[in-house]
């Protein structure tokens, strides 16, 4: 995630001795870290939700659907309303919302609230996540950013190794009798902590010359993505009704709406939501295919391999969260070494070879699903898991680079705001999808010693998809530059001393 903020502001000097930086970035990536926990500790502990809240397989979508949804939707917006009223005074809004909605999500009733909640939670992480960085922009002096960054690439690493982690062990104690919902009230400690320290610690910042908020934009591209969702999500429980496919092409009429309200948007003041002119840029608007299309395949992806291994197999989740570690350290030390070393040298094959190595990972877990079944062991799982999250890390942490390459310089914010949006849409898109190419092959309904066997088949299906995206998303990268301006000597406005920063951020992604 990066901060969708379209202008920098300008800022007093930090003085050097100045401790209290320390502290308000401490808060902001425990915020940061709070966010990304809390989207991948949520797959692990859906079979505990699935049995003790009675959650159909649609609701199950949508707790994770609806988070992502929302935050894609309130992304380009939070960063808006930051530079506007102050990016202290939305974070702070952001992270007391974000602690409500947990705490609602952990005293859920019933499926429903726990579904409305989720969206609430992601609609306030849209408040709080997009200030993160553009408060440490505005409080850390130019030469200590790159140490900064670092640090959130850390945190990145950290957040995809102990979601699943976490999630698994507050599920397997069962932390007074409360099954599922610790995953969500571990959160209230740690927000009232930073709701309290980020009102002492933080400083105020605001851009000078900020953007009007495009509410309209955002209706039009939250109703097109629900005529889009809920029929997928929906559609196989209901039979795939008329009006399921009367929705879906619908929202084809309401996405061609909004590229003519933002067309007519910045012709009159200049501020459209999306600003469509970047899509003139060959290498944009390819990377902006790239990672929707890259979303698309995580949503379904890790949606049903939870469901695979704690339903089709039975195992614990403590079992399930254990054999996703391989994966984890993969992605986090090749999106490092991929950044630092191979993209420099070797440019854009460096993505082209990190989808390759996913989609090998995908047909090995195929084959091994299928020759191993119901009896797979997780020490079986690791060399796919392996490969897969090698080929993940490579692609994640450059590939914000390689879009934003070719992007005017006055349009880096907007632009990368674009780009963890659409991210987001993806990952809600592949969610549903999940419908089509999961459950659409399973029988929910079998003898209980077929449940194995009919997870297996879907699994598998579903990889299928997986591997043929990927392959899609292979070619696509033939319009990315050969090598990211960033990574040329002398290209770039590296130098460049008020170049605006967000184009240099790396994006955050769970």
């Amino acid at each position: 995630m990066t901060s969708p903020s379209t202008t920098s502001a300008p800022v007093p000097p930090v003085a050097a001795g100045d401790r209290r930086r320390w502290f308000a970035l401490a808060i902001v990536m425990t915020a940061a870290f709070m966010d990304l926990v809390d989207v991948t500790i949520v797959n692990i502990a859906i079979p505990s939700i699935q049995r003790d809240a009675g959650a159909t397989f649609s609701q199950i979508q949508w707790i994770t659907a609806g988070y992502s949804l929302a935050f894609a939707a309130g992304l380009v917006t939070g960063g808006r309303l930051g530079d506007i009223h102050g990016r202290k005074r939305i974070f702070l809004i952001g992270i007391t919302g974000f602690t409500v909605a947990s705490a609602l999500c952990g005293f859920a009733a019933n499926p429903e609230m726990l579904v409305a909640s989720r969206i609430l939670q992601g609609g306030m992480a849209a408040l709080m996540v997009p200030q993160v960085l553009s408060i440490v922009h505005a409080t850390f002096p130019a030469h200590e950013r790159g140490k900064v960054f670092g640090l959130f690439g850390m945190i990145v690493g950290l957040g995809a190794v102990s979601g699943p982690l976490l999630g698994a062990l507050l599920t397997e104690w069962n932390i007074f009798g409360l099954e599922w919902r610790p995953i969500f009230l571990i959160n209230l400690p740690v927000g009232i902590v930073g709701i309290v320290l980020g009102r002492k610690f933080i400083s105020e910042s605001k851009a000078p010359r900020a953007l009007k908020l495009d509410l309209v934009g955002v209706v039009l591209v939250t109703a097109g993505l629900l005529m889009l969702l809920y029929p997928l999500t929906r559609g196989r429980e209901l039979g795939w009704p008329v009006w399921g496919y009367v929705m879906m092409a619908g929202s084809l009429v309401v996405f061609g709406a909004l590229i003519a309200y933002e067309k007519w948007k910045a012709a009159k003041d200049g501020s459209p939501l999306v600003e469509l002119s970047l899509f003139k840029v060959k290498s944009f608007a390819a990377g902006i295919a790239v990672q929707t299309v890259f979303g698309v395949t995580l949503g379904i992806f890790f949606l049903v391999w939870t469901l695979y291994m704690q339903v089709g197999l039975d195992w614990s989740a403590l079992r399930a969260g254990l054999t996703g570690v391989p994966f984890s350290i993969a992605v986090s030390a090749a999106a490092g070494i991929s950044v630092q070393k191979l993209v420099p040298r070797f440019g854009r094959k460096v993505l082209q070879a990190g989808a390759l190595a996913m989609a090998s990972g995908v047909l090995i877990y195929i084959w091994e699903a299928g020759r191993y079944g119901a009896d797979i062991a997780p020490w079986q799982m690791a060399l796919p898991l392996v490969v897969m999250g090698v080929g993940m890390g490579l692609i994640v942490a450059p590939l914000t680079d390689a879009v934003l390459s070719d992007v005017p310089q006055e349009h880096a914010g907007s632009a990368s705001g674009l780009i963890n949006t659409v991210q987001q849409m993806g990952t809600a898109l592949g969610l549903g999808l999940v419908s089509v190419v999961f459950f659409g092959v399973i029988d929910e309904h079998v003898r209980p010693d077929r449940i194995p066997a009919e997870f297996v088949d879907g699994f598998q299906n579903a990889l299928w998809w997986v591997a043929g995206v990927l392959a899609v998303i292979f070619l696509v990268m033939f319009a990315l530059p050969a090598k990211p301006k960033q990574h040329i000597e002398g290209g770039g406005d590296q130098g460049a001393p008020d170049a605006d920063p967000v184009a240099k951020e790396p994006a955050l992604t769970p």
